[in-house]
Order: structure tokens, then sequence, then C-alpha cells
């Protein structure tokens, strides 16, 4: 399921209270942070894992995660043994963020009573509702990919908003993701130019009152679709 565009997979436990999710496998499970805290936090930069091992008791911590705006703590939901800590975060804080409920997973872990699992933790449809109360609270936007920057262009003649984002592109590697935001009407039309003469995508689009914001990937080898000859308003 999605909640206002954050998506919730409902395979799965979850402890909102600790931001954690549980995936049983055989008789262990994987555990991870929800994706709105990933978007809530921005892009994670750092994955330190405490020196741990065999049973950890309820709400103890197995790492410390730090992002560009957030320190902190992936706590234990639940009594458990730690059989496996993901090799790859490290290296790779940005799963985190990019594979959240996958390839981002933070500890492999054995609960100590499996009874009292489903008893302890929820299902997606039982944290639904407060879930979406901390997304319109925290005002947290879930987008297909993090942004990597963000340009908040507000106020200025139109021509200029993508002078600013073609000079923005042009300086940072293929695939960085910009999440661009401006309060120009016509964007919605200007945009959808703007990816066909570039070859860059809009890969997602949404509108918040009179603001506009849109998620655009930098391609290694762009395809545009038409000449360039034109911008935006």
């Amino acid at each position: 399921m999605e909640i206002l565009g954050c998506p919730l997979p409902e395979d799965r436990l979850y402890s909102l209270e600790h931001d954690v999710w549980w995936s049983p496998e055989d008789d262990a499970a994987r555990i991870g942070v929800l994706g709105t805290l990933a978007a809530f936090a921005g892009p994670f930069v750092s994955v330190t894992y405490r020196p741990v091992q065999g049973r950890i008791a309820e709400g103890r911590s197995l790492a410390t995660i730090e992002s560009t705006r957030f320190t902190g703590a992936v706590r234990l939901p639940l009594e458990a043994e730690l059989l496996e800590q993901n090799p790859a975060l490290p290296g790779r804080p940005r799963l985190l963020n990019d594979a959240p409920y996958s390839a981002g997973w933070v500890a492999r872990v054995r609960a100590v009573d499996r009874a009292a699992v489903p008893l302890r933790l929820e299902t997606a449809a039982q944290i639904a509702a407060r879930l979406e109360d901390r997304i319109r609270s925290q005002r947290i936007r879930c987008w297909p990919a993090t942004p990597d920057l963000e340009l908040f262009e507000i106020g200025i003649e139109c021509s200029a908003v993508l002078t600013m984002l073609n000079e923005e592109l042009a300086r940072r590697p293929a695939g960085t993701h910009v999440l661009l935001v401006t309060d120009d009407p016509t964007s919605p039309i200007e945009m959808v130019r703007w990816s066909d003469q570039t070859g860059h995508p809009v890969l997602a689009h949404r509108s918040e009152g009179s603001l506009h914001q849109y998620l655009v990937r930098k391609e290694a080898t762009p395809q545009p679709k038409r000449r360039r000859g034109g911008s935006l308003g």
C-alpha cells in the first residue's frame, strides 16, 4: 500500500515507535528502517554498527545512522539474538534511502520469544492511520528517488529557473537527482518541454498550493526528443 505517496509493504510487520520494519524469514527475520524515516532524514551519509552480539534487549541500539540533517539509532523492537549485520551499509549508507525495504536492511535477528512477534508488532494496515498523521505533521515527502539537491526558485523569472537547473546539472555527476521547487504557473507545461529538449527525465511532479515540485534525474547519455530551442517561460 501507499500512504500519501509513501510505500508501505504489506508483507511484514512494523514498530512505528522505533521506526523499523520486521520481515520474517524461516526462523529469523530481517529488520530495517521505515521509508518515511529515510524520506524525512534525507540522504544518509553514515551507518555505524555498535559492537554488540548475541542476545540484545528490546530498545537497545544496533547501529547509529546519520544523514545531512538527522542522527539517530536503529533500535530493536523486541528482545532478539543478532545473527548478521548488513555488510553493504557502512560503505553504501544511501541504501537506506534508495532501497529501505530490500537491499537497505540493517540486520538479521532471531526473536527470543517468537510467539510475541505478532503480539508486539503491527501490520501495515494497523499503523496506516498513525503513519499518515506523522507524514502530514512532519511534512514528509516521499519521492521515487532521494533528492541529492533541492533548488528553491521562488519568485524568479521563469526563464532563469531552467538556466539555474541546467547550470546545476552541468556540474553534477550522472545519476544526480534534483528536486526543483518553483511557483511558476506555466511550469507543468514547460518542464515537459525542457525534459524533451534536454533528455533529462522528470521522474515526479507534485503540486501544493501555488508551488510545483519536480524530481529531475541527470542522465549519463541524455536522449533529447526534439531540438533545443526554448526555455521555461
